[in-house]
């Protein structure tokens, strides 16, 4: 009692001295100095003890402290405390071993040999909020430039967004996303100045293996990428990656020396993101001022094109607006820089979805697929394009890589499903469409599939709730759903679904509907004469999803000559 009383008082007496100490001292720089000149000291403590220093002398007040901030600090305290007692030869009861052990061998499900990282939504410290888009950039490029080493396996940022408000452990995070090593981040911009943690952990033991900190004064844009390279650099010595020559230049190479185009370039990505009307339109402004500024930044005419490409997939451009632009949007920023992923990527979009152009496409998925190897959508939708050229064991080979390296992406889930329908595992197709809608109640890839799939399997009254929610979602038309519901009970599935899709076609006169989705409609009604009808309309017009026909959906008209006329112009192997 009297030593738990003791330690109350000192502990008390620590937290007033924090808590009456001025912001902006730094309290560990002494020990920090000696430390210094201790040759035993490893060099990751000092670190850690920079990290704790840096958090008394610059993180928020302890009174304002959100808990999240709470987490390195412990980390940190952990590491040294540990190293303390085994530099004194003070052993760790052999029970606290033992939980340790039970611990690794729990999360313990990836080879440990292999070099797999997940970085972390880095944590915005600035109060604020305004300033998150540059917190993120800076998470971005770092996870970028970590995917262009072939020898490392990350993982991308759609399945680790949804820590960022985490409270679950290193090792649990690890272990769902099935990786090794564990990035963490945070950092405040202010001013024309910002400051960035980060710290490389082993997510098994919880054990830091790295971390440093960055204060910079923002000059140009150099000064931000030339820090956001030294990271990954460091991070992937730490782990011993192999980094070849050309990885290096390309980690390396400065897309901008405009801050103006830079900050721009990433707002527009900050909001393109959201894919809602709004936003695209506030993304294509940004992107605009990006080009605007240095007009031979590459990226900024990537992220043009794929405002119209977002625009066209959501239903809020034609084709016939959108194709073009997007186009000429990425043959410029081709032509600017043709070593970038993401401009590969995107003309394997385009040659592919909206030029029809298989050997295009492919070309320019292995060209992203080879400046970065870890791009989980290009290996995805490169599966598509195999499907579609008749190369489904590659196809499949493919959509698994893209699930390694972003598990947690229902986009990625729900292409997986379409995958499986093409190849007619039907059963497989529905769970992978059911598990993209638990991640995202309103992926519409994996409505449409699943739909679909329940409709092969002759399960025709289950098909209507994703038939109903999907044209609430692409489209507003949520007056269809009880309509729907009293004419399938009254006059049944056939009925049912002819009249819906007759409602649709007749609300595509007064706005753009993709004429491929009132095909399959009018398939699942059993009328094949307007089925065949909508596919040469979406013919006509370069319907981006014309090149699904493979889909079991369309067996029943196959056959016809007008639909082997339309197979043949676009250069499909369906005869």
């Amino acid at each position: 009692l009297y030593s738990r009383r003791c330690l109350e008082v000192i502990v008390t007496d620590l937290c007033e001295c924090e808590l009456k100490r001025p912001r902006k001292t730094e309290p560990l720089k002494g020990i920090i100095d000696k430390l210094n000149k201790e040759e035993k000291v490893p060099s990751y403590i000092i670190t850690s003890m920079h990290s704790l220093n840096s958090l008394s002398t610059y993180g928020a007040h302890p009174k304002d402290f959100d808990p999240e901030q709470v987490k390195p600090v412990l980390n940190n305290l952990s590491i040294i405390g540990r190293w303390y007692l085994k530099h004194k030869g003070i052993k760790v009861e052999s029970f606290l071993r033992t939980e340790v052990e039970k611990s690794e061998k729990k999360y313990r499900e990836v080879p440990e040999s292999e070099k797999s990282v997940a970085v972390l939504p880095f944590k915005n410290d600035s109060k604020d909020e305004e300033n998150t888009y540059f917190i993120n950039g800076l998470m971005e490029e770092v996870l970028n430039n970590l995917q262009k080493i072939k020898d490392l396996r990350v993982i991308s940022r759609t399945s680790v967004e949804q820590y960022r408000s985490q409270t679950k452990t290193i090792p649990e995070i690890a272990q769902e996303l099935g990786v090794n090593y564990i990035v963490e981040g945070s950092g405040q911009k202010y001013g024309n100045s910002f400051r960035l943690r980060t710290q490389l952990i082993m997510a098994a033991k919880e054990s830091h293996l790295w971390g440093e900190s960055y204060q910079q004064k923002i000059s140009d844009a150099e000064d931000i990428f030339r820090i956001q390279s030294q990271i990954a650099e460091a991070i992937a010595k730490e782990l011993k990656a192999v980094i070849t020559p050309q990885e290096k230049g390309l980690i390396e190479k400065i897309p901008t020396k405009e801050l103006e185009a830079y900050d721009a370039f990433l707002k527009g990505q900050f909001y393109w993101r959201k894919l809602t009307k709004n936003d695209l339109d506030t993304a294509l402004q940004y992107f605009e001022l990006a080009k605007e500024k240095d007009p031979k930044y590459a990226l900024a005419f990537a992220g043009i094109c794929d405002v119209w490409i977002g625009r066209q997939q959501m239903g809020f451009a034609s084709p016939a607006e959108a194709g073009p632009k997007a186009y000429e949007a990425v043959m410029k920023a081709l032509e600017l820089d043709s070593n970038r992923a993401e401009v590969h990527y995107t003309l394997a979009i385009m040659n592919t979805w909206g030029m029809w152009d298989w050997k295009g496409g492919e070309s320019a998925f292995i060209k992203a697929i080879e400046l970065n190897p870890n791009h989980a959508e290009a290996h995805a939708y490169y599966s598509h394009l195999l499907n579609i050229v008749g190369r489904p064991k590659e196809a499949m080979e493919e959509i698994e890589l893209a699930l390694k390296l972003d598990p947690h992406n229902p986009l990625l889930k729900s292409l997986f499903s379409a995958d499986l329908l093409i190849v007619r595992r039907y059963d497989e197709a529905i769970k992978a469409a059911r598990d993209a809608i638990k991640m995202d109640p309103t992926a519409p890839v994996a409505l449409s599939m699943l739909e679909l799939a329940l409709y092969m399997t002759e399960r025709y009254e289950e098909s209507l709730e994703p038939m109903k929610k999907i044209w609430v979602v692409l489209y507003g038309f949520s007056e269809f759903g009880e309509e729907l519901d009293k004419d399938y009970k009254s006059k049944g599935y056939s009925f049912a679904v002819n009249r819906m899709a007759n409602k649709i076609l007749q609300q595509s006169e007064k706005t753009y509907i993709n004429p491929f989705e009132i095909s399959c409609l009018y398939l699942m009604a059993g009328n094949e004469e307007q089925a065949l009808k909508n596919t040469e309309r979406a013919f006509e017009l370069r319907d981006p999803n014309l090149l699904y026909l493979l889909l079991p959906i369309f067996d029943s008209i196959r056959d016809e000559p007008k639909f082997q006329d339309i197979a043949t112009r676009m250069n499909l192997p369906y005869k």
